[in-house]
């Protein structure tokens, strides 16, 4: 039984008219008349009784009308209920995130939006961009930030903000302030294991320069960032890392920037979400939240590089 049904039958119940239920409730009276018609053909009994220009109710209406009122009073509850779940911000938000997002981006993030809902907690389950992509993809995550996209129907990919990356040495390392792309091929490289972001950014700025994995002097492959980072700092070789993720070895001078001629190394991290899915109110917050300060971020400081 539909509600509009019993909204329409509770007016003429108690207006004992179909004129005055109409005007009451903003429509006309053919349309009342018709619900009155299918309400009676649903329940399979006459509701009023035309009287010439007056109706009256039957004793079946006075049998219905309590019963409609406690039903209107229920859904109305359980809409103030709803709008009241939807203002208010509480849960637990767990947020998938590869290394960069997860390290770098997510954790001011995640405090900014805790001083504005102090109701909600944060888990932040960190994993190469395939892996988390993988997870949201097969549902057990709602949200995920990765600095990589895939071809996926089952997923929506919302550029959040970009990054830049650099090549980075040690810096006691003998290596020219800025160098040929191809000269790369000369020194021990660190790379990112398969499914990473960074890496496969990497991989493809390579390519735009015609090398190939099989040139790279390559020394390891490391399953993060921060391994990377270290790995670097310890002069095992050279890598090309997320400035975001060395800004601190870059101003105290543990690590320096090599300067790659002809080339800007830039990448997009984007917020994954299943398209299908309805997310908790909670994490829909929080997606426009991300979204927005993001945007807000970037406008402030124009090109991310000049303020770095």
């Amino acid at each position: 039984m539909e509600t509009r049904h019993l909204r329409i039958f509770t007016a003429v119940y108690r207006t004992r008219s179909f004129t005055k239920a109409a005007e009451i409730l903003f429509t006309s009276q053919p349309t009342v008349s018709e619900h009155m018609r299918n309400l009676e053909d649903r329940l399979g009994c006459k509701l009023f009784d035309r009287l010439g220009r007056s109706i009256m109710p039957t004793p079946e209406a006075e049998l219905l009308f309590p019963r409609a009122m406690e039903l209107l009073d229920e859904m109305k509850k359980i809409e103030e209920t709803l709008a009241t779940a939807t203002n208010y911000v509480s849960g637990e938000l767990i947020i998938g995130a590869s290394t960069i997002p997860g390290a770098y981006l997510l954790p001011d993030y995640a405090a900014s939006f805790k001083n504005t809902y102090p109701d909600v907690s944060f888990e932040v389950k960190i994993g190469d961009s395939a892996e988390i992509v993988r997870t949201v993809a097969n549902h057990q995550l709602y949200l995920g930030v990765v600095g990589a996209r895939t071809s996926s129907s089952k997923l929506e990919f919302t550029p959040l903000i970009e990054d830049t990356l650099v090549l980075a040495a040690a810096t006691e390392k003998d290596i020219p302030d800025e160098i040929e792309p191809e000269q790369l091929v000369h020194f021990d490289f660190l790379l990112r294991e398969e499914g990473s972001g960074t890496g496969k950014t990497i991989v493809g700025y390579l390519n735009q320069c015609n090398i190939t994995r099989a040139q790279l002097k390559v020394r390891a492959i490391l399953g993060s960032s921060t391994a990377i980072k270290e790995a670097v700092k310890s002069n095992l070789g050279i890598s090309i890392i997320s400035k975001r993720a060395i800004r601190d070895e870059l101003a105290d001078g543990r690590m320096k920037e090599i300067k790659m001629k002809n080339i800007q190394m830039r990448r997009s991290f984007y917020i994954v979400s299943a398209r299908k899915r309805t997310m908790p109110n909670h994490y829909m917050v929080f997606a426009n939240f991300l979204k927005n300060s993001a945007a807000l971020s970037q406008k402030e400081s124009g090109d991310y590089d000049q303020d770095e």
